[in-house]
Order: C-alpha cells, then structure tokens, then sequence
C-alpha cells in the first residue's frame, strides 16, 4: 500500500472515530442527570498506536512455529483491524446518584473533540492538495 493510500485511510478512521466520540460525548451530557447512568468513552488511537508500532517493532530473533500449538513471539497486527471501541466507565464516580457524568468534563471533551476534527480534516485536505499539485505539474 502506497504511503498516500495508508495515510488517507488512517485520516477517514481518525475522522470516523472521530464522529463515534463526538456522538458518545453527546449521549453522555444528554445523561448527565440520569440516576445509575455510567458515561462512555471512546478507545480506538490507542489500539491503533499499538498496531501500527507492530510494524516496526519486529524482533531481533523471531521464532519458527512449525505446529499450530507453538507459541510465537511475534505477531504483526494489521492497522485495517482496529475498530472503534465505546467502553463504559464503571471506575470513576461524580453524583451521589450513581451517575459519573462530569459536565465540565464532558465539554472540555467536546471542545478537543471538535479542534481534533478541524486538524484531520485539514490534514485530509492537505493530503489531496498534494497530489493535486503533482498533477498540476
């Protein structure tokens, strides 16, 4: 896959989970008084880093399975296989009610959610114009 290509699709997941946490972080303040409610949040740049530092991170003696029931040491995991993940907090707590939104939290929330948006978009644009100038050329 062309530098381009994996740089492109890496923006259009960034941008989609971008969205998820956009929608998680609106349900969350929309909930923010419901007794018991656990506020969500969104895992995915994380998974993502630990996939796409498989790719470098080969080791310097890898080694041979030649049965299925052997254990490897090593095993790339593909950027293309990270999904989007909305996993509840059950750690944190904020109300007497059982509820665990934090407004303020949320909005500081919303507020690098949307600033996050604009640089990958930006960068998406970027990207194209790129090659726009080539063909340009």
């Amino acid at each position: 896959m062309s530098t381009f290509a994996k740089t492109v699709d890496l923006l259009h997941r960034a941008l989609s989970a971008n969205t998820v946490r956009r929608q998680v972080i609106a349900n969350n303040v929309a909930n923010a008084n419901v007794p018991n409610f656990k506020r969500s949040v969104v895992n995915f740049e994380s998974e993502l880093k630990r996939a796409l530092h498989t790719e470098k991170q080969k080791p310097a003696l890898e080694l041979t399975t030649t049965n299925p029931k052997h254990i490897s040491n090593y095993k790339e995991r593909d950027y293309r296989d990270v999904q989007i993940r909305r996993v509840l907090d059950h750690t944190s707590a904020y109300n007497n009610n059982g509820n665990n939104v934090d407004p303020e939290q949320e909005f500081a929330a919303s507020v690098a959610s949307q600033m996050t948006f604009n640089l990958l978009a930006q960068s998406t644009s970027f990207e194209f114009s790129q090659v726009n100038q080539v063909l340009r050329s």
